[in-house]
Parts: structure tokens; sequence; C-alpha cells
């Protein structure tokens, strides 16, 4: 018994130690020795311990004299919610949990303890663990986001990274219908099914996955039929996706060769046209274009309930390069501007440094640029999206009985 899912469970071990203690991000830790179910409970594990670690912390620490080595801790986190959450038989879950103990030198010595604290947990009572105190957002970025938007949407925008993410589709022509989804008012399509490959119309090339938020970007310049555009820092490449769907005449830039790769695998799945340049966007080039997007870098806060170990691995040093960083591509991304040419900014970050304050600045720096202020509800959204500059903000607490939304910030310029 003990044997079974041993090695989804060693690979969830890892991911958390790289998580936790060597601050590496969830997408640079690779499970490709093991077999497809096994690295689909692996991350699904890491994702939903890293989730709920304060209270699964909270749960454990009466029954643990000392806090023990980041290894022991986490065999213990991993048991206590396999059986606390994930239906896992006390019994099996411990055997396995003391059997993984045994067998690596950094926690050998423990798995008397493992063995004894899983038990403890166990033998109590396994319906109350919720009512345990969360896991609340790091100082860094809880501070600047109650400033922002109050203490009550704090807790609410944390409710929702707990609740994780459901999978949303880009379609790509207007009307298509995939059995087994909801159709947002955005436009969007929403599943609740982890198999996207298995949903009609994949093969096809009918849709792409992006979150309905990542999605409304594209969607302020209107109409691009026929218009040079310019997609910058394009990879992964969904807005790419949805400008040639659209009649665009697309270049999509980005420095990671390794990032374009998907870009380029759903460009032949959906039969889909556009150029792609590996260049850095500060040094090259180009153009002039009718229009630019800016999906710039950033602390990709506003995607925490889909990649719950962002607030491990990010700090508030790593912010304030960004940002600077941003300054300098809304820069660059002006020149590549035809006059009356069109400016979509945007981030997946929740903090105003990275998204209205970013704009504000813009506007001071450059005269001649101004803000088109956009209408939330003509694009399917709520009026209370709207941000005082003329920009949106979303959040991941909008749209709570739908299932949320990526935190995203987006502004359309225009230079006179």
């Amino acid at each position: 018994m003990a044997e079974q899912g041993l090695e989804a469970r060693r690979a969830t071990l890892d991911a958390l130690y790289a998580v936790l203690w060597e601050k590496r991000q969830l997408s640079n830790v690779f499970h490709n020795h093991l077999p497809p179910a096994d690295a689909a409970r692996a991350k699904r594990l890491t994702a939903e311990v890293l989730r709920h670690l304060g209270r699964l912390d909270a749960v454990l620490r009466p029954h643990v004299p000392r806090r023990p080595n980041i290894a022991v801790q986490n065999i213990l986190r991993l048991g206590a919610y396999e059986m606390l959450a994930d239906g896992g038989s006390p019994h099996g879950v411990v055997d396995s949990a003391v059997t993984l103990a045994k067998r690596h030198p950094r926690t050998a010595r423990a798995s008397g303890l493992v063995n004894a604290v899983l038990r403890h947990v166990a033998e109590g009572d396994l319906t109350n663990w919720m009512a345990a105190p969360i896991h609340r957002l790091p100082v860094w970025l809880r501070k600047p986001l109650g400033k922002a938007y109050g203490h009550e949407a704090v807790l609410a925008i944390e409710a929702a990274h707990r609740a994780g993410a459901p999978i949303d589709l880009t379609p790509k022509n207007p009307g298509v219908n995939v059995p087994g989804t909801e159709t947002l008012p955005t436009g969007s399509l929403r599943t609740s099914q982890g198999q996207v490959s298995a949903l009609p119309g994949y093969d096809a090339g009918d849709w792409w996955v992006q979150d309905a938020a990542s999605a409304l970007p594209v969607r302020l310049f209107g109409d691009v039929q026929d218009l040079s555009v310019l997609d910058l820092c394009a990879a992964p490449g969904g807005k790419s996706l949805q400008l040639a769907a659209g009649g665009a005449e697309v270049v999509a830039l980005d420095q990671s060769e390794e990032r374009m790769v998907r870009l380029t695998q759903n460009l032949a799945r959906t039969g889909l046209h556009v150029d792609r340049v590996i260049a850095d966007a500060l040094t090259w080039d180009g153009g002039p274009f009718d229009a630019v997007l800016l999906d710039a870098p950033c602390s990709a806060s506003g995607t925490i309930r889909r990649h719950p170990d962002l607030p491990f691995v990010k700090t508030a040093a790593i912010v304030e390069t960004l940002t600077k960083l941003q300054m300098q591509l809304i820069d660059k991304a002006l020149t590549f501007l035809k006059p009356g040419g069109r400016l979509v900014y945007c981030t997946c970050s929740l903090l105003p440094n990275e998204g209205e304050n970013q704009v504000k600045a813009a506007l001071k720096r450059h005269q001649g640029l101004e803000i088109i202020p956009v209408d939330p509800v003509t694009l399917g959204g709520d009026a209370d999206w709207s941000s005082p500059e003329g920009g949106l903000r979303l959040r991941p607490d909008f749209w709570a009985d739908r299932g949320g939304m990526d935190g995203f910030y987006m502004a359309l310029l225009q230079r006179r």
C-alpha cells in the first residue's frame, strides 16, 4: 500500500522544497521522468499544499514539539493535506509518509516523528481543519493591496486564491460552441475539465487556453482587421492569436525562444499566421505599426490563484526592478507607433505601481500621449471594473460566483 502513488508524492516533496527553500517557481520545476498521471497528480498536490499552507501548519503545530527541518515539514504538510482534504486513507497516507521519510538522509531520523504526528492528525476531527487560520499573502504584497483596495477586498482576493481557477478558452471565431463549457459575458468559454486536449475542437484549433481577463486587452483596440500590430513580450502568445484571428498583420516579439514554443504550437494547431521575432524589445528596431500591445513583465500577482507558488518566490525587490523595466518598455513601445497609433499597456498584476501608476507616469512623461477611456460594460464586464484614470482594473474576487478571474490592469493610449 505504501508504494502506491509513492513517486507522485516524492515529486510533490521535491517541488515543495524547490519553491519553499530554493525559491524557484513551479514553472521551472519539471517532472519529465514521471508517467503523465503521476506528473499531473504531483502538480495538483503541490499547488494545493501551497494554497493551504497556513491551515496545514496550524493543524500540525499542536503535535510538533519543535519545528523540524523543511524537508520533514513538507512530508507532514503533504500527509496532512491528503488526509484532510484529498480523501486519502489515514493508514495508507501515514504509511507512505513514513516510507518517504526513511528513504532520504535529510528525513530518515525523523520517520518516527512523522509517524506520530500524522497519526495524531488522523485521530483528530478531520472535518474542522478549514476553521484553522488561512495562509495570508506576504506583507510586501498584502500591504499595498490593502492600501489600494481595502481590507475586505484583500480578504476576498485571498479567498479567490485558495479557491483556485477554472480553465478559460478563447474561441478563434465568434459563436464557437464547445460542449462542457460555459460562455462568459466577455465571450470567453469556461470549463472545469482538467484535460483540455480532450475537449471538442482542440485538434481542429477552434480555441486556445487563455484566462478571461487576459483575453480582454486585445479587445480594447476594437476592430483590428488589416492593421499592423506589434505584440511585445508576446509569449506564450494568446494575445497574438487573438490579433491574428481578428485579421491583423501581427509581429510577435519575445526574447525567450523557449517561451515562444507554445505560440508556435498553437499557430500550427489553429492555422493562424504570426511573424515571430526572438529579440530584446528594448534593443529591437522595427515598424512603425498601427498598434502596439505591451503585456509587460510583472510580479504576476494577479495569477496567484493559478500559480500559488508566486507569494513564496517573489519579493518587493523584484517588483521594484520590474517597475523600472515596465517604464522603459512603455517608452520604447511608443517609438514603434505611427502618428495616431494606439498602445495597449497591460500587466497581470494587482499592484497599482505596475498598472495605474505606470500609465499616469507615462502620460506625464510624453506630450501628445492621451488615454482613451474604456467602458467595461461594452466588453461584457461590470461598471466597477473602471479605474479613475480611464483603464480597467480586474481582481481575482470579481465574478466570484462564476469562478473568478485573474487580476489584470489594462489601458488604451494614443499618440496624437
